[in-house]
């Protein structure tokens, strides 16, 4: 049940009645949800029901409830028929009021009370803003009713799982002529939705501000309709949008150049189609492109010289090059950028980031074990970013030069996650105990690091609140104990099982705290099988993509990596 002191700090000068309207509306509440926990046959009959409605409609009479409640509510319900002197105190409670305590109830307790009484059922009908329904196809007759009753949600959900049959453009065009102002809308696995119901979806709903759709069958027109209606639409996110057959349906920003400012692009094949939409919008400040097929160079060099108000570029497992990173590098706005399992990309390509983008605070980079990125460009980084707060190293193999640079110039460094990296060993931890003095989260996965290492940290990163240290073979669960009593203050996090893919995703610094998630990857790496120029790189991105072609059609081409470092049998 709701706490009283939630609506008394809200309303401080509401006087005892207040109280009394609440410990109604408690026993009201729990003696609904019993009722919502008995079978059909005991719930009360028509007559018993239309009488609890009845009399919880009028105001100042006496109520009666037909309905039994259970043993360890007995007393409690005693109690209040002896406080509330048989006075129905819920119905001097504003309407507002009454909304605003359903407002802190879950949607399963939202719908229990919406039965107790027709006041109740109104109120909280009118007083949703968010809704997720089961797009399946049977809602259809549905629909006008549902949003009769449910007319001021502005937050819509549809989703429908794999096995069933989705909601069509009749349904969607229905609602999108009741909820005509929503602001957000998702669609997941509405495979039925057409190219006709987007276009509702635009024309209807004008106010539309995210729009998020995966799994979806509609196309570059019915895309291109919502851009060129919806003006206010700040948010765009696509995943797995199978309606878009070819590279030449092309989708431009439309009507929303110059209010987007998010685009998430995942796991597309005809990814490309977005360019124009990437390259006309010119307020963007925010760029995912997760998993997406094609050569994405020349586009992301072309956003450098229009898109000046990124802030936030996501690029993962997409084929770019330092061609890629050096249009980004013109993007002097830049605060955090993460570089995840993009092979191609270099030293070179990092230096020309960190020499442009000054303001960079957060940098995650998975190397994906190429050993590409290394000293040279952490030095740079260390060099020209003073600002950075959040540091993610996956894969590459730093050594305590770059690690000095980091220390002693990047002085408000406060988050730090070194994952899968055979060069980090006791020395290396002992530096950074000594140097990062800002330091605060620590994520150490799959390091040659031992006690000795660990043990460092008692007297080191004084400001240091919590640690992680994951497949770290040298590192017993006798040391964590320790640290724990020598610095009570601090949160450590000790796993020494078995080793897993150094995908960096249980790093509290890394993917938790950024709301990115590192998915394993299908491949393995070697150098020895990997292509030497740049003519080989679309064989490469398809062998590293091979799970868009099925999984036994396209051989790895990169495999085992040997082992070299402690990190032995580990999948990257």
């Amino acid at each position: 049940c709701i706490k009283t002191s939630i609506l008394q700090h809200k309303f401080p000068n509401l006087e005892n009645p207040l109280n009394c309207a609440l410990s109604e509306l408690f026993c009201i509440i729990s003696k609904s949800f019993s009722l919502m926990g008995q079978s059909p046959s005991t719930a009360g009959t028509a007559s018993e029901l239309n009488r609890r409605e009845i009399s919880l409609s009028n105001r100042f009479i006496s109520r009666s409830f037909p309905v039994v409640a259970p043993v360890g509510l007995n007393k409690e319900a005693c109690l209040f028929e002896k406080f509330a002197g048989g006075r129905d105190y819920t119905s001097d409670l504003p309407d507002d009021c009454l909304a605003g305590i359903f407002q802190y109830l879950t949607s399963g307790e939202r719908a229990c009370c919406s039965l107790v009484c027709r006041r109740w059922r109104l109120v909280d009908g009118q007083s949703r803003h968010r809704l997720s329904l089961n797009a399946k196809a049977e809602i259809l007759d549905f629909v006008p009713s549902l949003f009769v009753r449910f007319d001021s949600v502005t937050k819509l959900s549809l989703r429908c799982d794999r096995k069933s049959i989705s909601i069509n453009d009749d349904a969607l065009i229905l609602i999108s002529i009741r909820c005509w102002n929503l602001t957000r809308l998702k669609l997941r696995g509405c495979r039925e939705i057409t190219d006709v119901g987007m276009t509702a979806i635009g024309k209807n709903c004008k106010g539309l501000k995210k729009l998020s759709c995966g799994s979806c069958m509609f196309g570059a027109k019915g895309m291109n309709a919502v851009l060129d209606n919806c003006t206010d639409l700040e948010e765009l996110s696509v995943t797995r949008l199978r309606g878009v057959h070819d590279i030449t349906e092309l989708i431009g920003p439309g009507a929303a150049a110059s209010s987007l400012k998010s685009v998430c692009l995942k796991e597309l094949v005809n990814g490309l189609s977005f360019g124009p939409l990437l390259i006309g919008t010119k307020m963007l400040k925010t760029l995912k492109l997760i998993r997406c097929m094609g050569d994405w160079d020349k586009i992301l060099e072309t956003m450098g010289s229009t898109s000046t108000e990124l802030t936030e570029i996501h690029l993962e497992k997409i084929q770019v090059s330092d061609v890629g990173l050096w249009g980004i590098s013109n993007c002097l706005k830049l605060e955090t950028l993460h570089i995840v399992k993009t092979p191609e990309c270099s030293n070179f390509g990092l230096v020309s980031v960190a020499e442009h983008c000054k303001l960079l605070r957060k940098l995650h980079i998975d190397g994906w074990r190429t050993n590409r990125i290394g000293d040279e460009g952490l030095v740079s980084v260390a060099k020209h970013c003073p600002n950075l707060q959040e540091l993610v190293l996956i894969g590459i193999y730093p050594t305590s030069l770059s690690l000095l640079a980091l220390a002693s110039n990047c002085q408000r460094l406060e988050r730090l996650a070194l994952c899968g990296i055979g060069t980090i060993g006791d020395a290396e931890i002992e530096f950074i105990a000594a140097k990062c003095v800002a330091l605060k989260k620590l994520c150490i996965k799959g390091c040659p690091v031992s006690n000795t290492g660990i043990e460092a940290l008692a007297w080191g990163c004084p400001n240091l609140v919590k640690i992680k240290v994951k497949k770290c073979r040298r590192v017993t669960g006798q040391v964590a104990d320790w640290l724990r009593e020598r610095r009570s203050s601090l949160a450590v996090n000790f796993d020494e099982g078995e080793i897993e893919p150094l995908d960096g995703s249980s790093s509290d610094v890394g993917a938790q705290e950024s709301g990115m998630e590192f998915h394993p990857i299908v491949s393995q790496v070697t150098m020895a099988d990997a292509p030497s120029s740049s003519n080989n790189r679309f064989t490469m991105f398809r062998t590293k993509f091979g799970f868009f072609a099925g999984r036994n059609l396209v051989p790895c081409a990169f495999r085992r990596w040997s082992n070299s470092d402690n990190i032995t049998r580990s999948s990257m």
